[in-house]
C-alpha cells in the first residue's frame, strides 16, 4: 500500500495567499518552496529558520523567477520574532524542531525549548494573527514515544489539537497534524547511510528484523497540499504508506555489500507505528490517507469525516503488518541510491 491514488489536489486553497514555513531550509521546506513556486498560485512564501547560511544556499538554488520567495532569520523559541513574521500570512506549515534522537537525549531541555514551547509559540503567533490555517509536521516517533524526540513530537501534536478551543470564531484559525514516516533519501535517511557505506562495502545494520514504512518527499507535497485543502481543524493526517523490512532495503539497493549487524541503538523502535488501536475507533479512512478525528473538541469542525469509512476497531498501521507491504516493483521505483 502506498500513497498514489490521491486526488487532484485542491491548491486553489493557496491561490493568492501569503505562506510560511517554519524549519523551512530542511528538506521539507526546500521541496515544498520547488513546489509551491512551480506550481505559481501563491502571492508570496516565507522561509522562516535560523541558520542564514542555510537560507543563502536555499536561495541560490531555487528558480524563483518571479521573485515571490523570501526569508525570515528567526528562532520559533522567540514568540515576538514569529509575531513580526505572523503579520499578513494566510497559511503555516510548522516543520522546525530538533530531530536527532542521540543529541535530543544528551540535551533534553534544548529540545523540549524548541519543540514544546516553540511550538507553543507558533500557535499563539498564529492564533493573534490570525491566520487560517496551520500545520504541524509530526513523525510516526511521536507515536507510543520510546525517545524525547518522540515524546516531544506527540507533546505538539496535543497542543495543536487542543489549540483549535481557542480560535476566534470571527476569524477562525484551523490548527491540525500530519503524522508519516521515513522520507526516502531526505538528510540523514537511511537512503543517504546507504548512499555513503556503499562505497566501503559494508552496510551497518542495528537488527535484521527492523521495518520501516517509506514515502518519497514529493508524496509527501502531494499529502501536505491536499490536507491543506481537506483541514478544518483538529484532524491528525497519516498518508497511506507501504512498509519493507530493512535488510530487504539493503539487498535490493546495495547486494553487492556485505551486512554487519552493529545492535539496536537506544531509543530506536524495531517497528514503526503510525496509527494505535486506541486511536482506530476515532480513525476513518479517506482514500489517500487516514484521518484522526480529535478525542477532547467539540466535532463541528471534524463533522466531515463522519462520512468517511471507519476503519476496523482492531485496524493498527504498524509497520511490520503484511498488509501494508510494498510490493517489488514499487518498492524498486521509490528505493533508489
Amino acid at each position: 500500500m502506498a500513497t498514489t491514488n490521491i486526488p487532484k489536489l485542491k491548491n486553489m486553497v493557496l491561490k493568492g495567499k501569503v505562506v510560511l514555513v517554519t524549519g523551512g531550509t530542511g528538506t521539507f521546506g526546500q521541496a515544498l518552496a520547488k513546489r509551491l513556486l512551480h506550481d505559481d498560485q501563491i502571492k508570496k512564501l516565507i522561509i522562516f529558520s535560523r541558520d542564514e547560511f542555510k537560507q543563502y544556499h536555499m536561495q541560490q538554488s531555487i528558480d524563483d523567477p518571479k521573485k515571490k520567495l523570501r526569508f525570515f532569520i528567526g528562532d520559533i523559541r522567540d514568540k515576538p520574532r514569529l509575531d513580526r513574521a505572523f503579520r499578513g500570512v494566510d497559511v503555516v506549515v510548522h516543520a522546525a524542531a530538533l530531530k536527532q534522537v542521540p543529541a535530543i537525549e544528551y540535551n533534553p531541555t534544548e529540545a523540549i525549548k524548541t519543540n514544546i514551547d516553540g511550538s507553543q509559540n507558533v500557535i499563539d503567533a498564529a492564533l493573534d494573527a490570525r491566520v487560517s490555517k496551520v500545520l504541524l509536521v509530526s513523525s510516526d516517533k511521536a507515536v507510543q514515544p520510546i525517545n524525547l524526540y518522540g515524546a516531544t513530537k506527540l507533546a505538539a501534536e496535543k497542543l495543536f489539537v487542543a489549540a483549535n478551543v481557542y480560535s476566534d470564531p470571527s476569524h477562525p484559525t484551523a490548527l491540525s497534524v500530519v503524522r508519516y514516516g521515513n522520507v526516502v533519501g531526505s538528510r540523514g535517511s537511511f537512503i543517504e547511510l546507504l548512499r555513503t557505506q556503499r562505497q566501503t562495502g559494508t552496510i551497518t545494520l542495528t537488527h535484521e528484523k527492523m521495518t520501516r514504512f517509506w514515502i518519497t518527499i514529493e508524496n509527501v507535497m502531494d499529502v501536505v497540499l491536499e490536507n491543506l485543502s481537506l483541514m478544518r481543524g483538529g484532524e491528525i493526517f497519516v498518508p497511506k504508506m507501504g512498509n519493507m523490512s530493512v535488510v530487504d532495503v539493503v539487498k535490493m539497493l546495495t547486494p553487492e555489500c556485505a551486512v554487519r549487524v552493529t545492535g539496536i541503538r537506544p531509543g530506536e523502535k524495531l517497528h514503526e507505528v503510525l496509527i494505535t488501536e486506541y486511536e482506530a475507533p476515532r480513525t476513518h479512512d479517506i482514500g489517500y490517507a487516514y484521518v484522526i478525528k480529535p478525542e477532547f473538541l467539540p466535532q463541528t469542525t471534524t463533522s466531515w469525516i463522519d462520512k468517511k469509512p471507519r476503519v476496523d476497531s482492531n485496524f493498527v498501521f504498524a509497520s511490520d503488518n503484511k498488509v501494508f507491504q510494498m510490493k517489488n516493483e514499487h518498492a524498486k521505483k521509490i528505493l533508489v541510491l
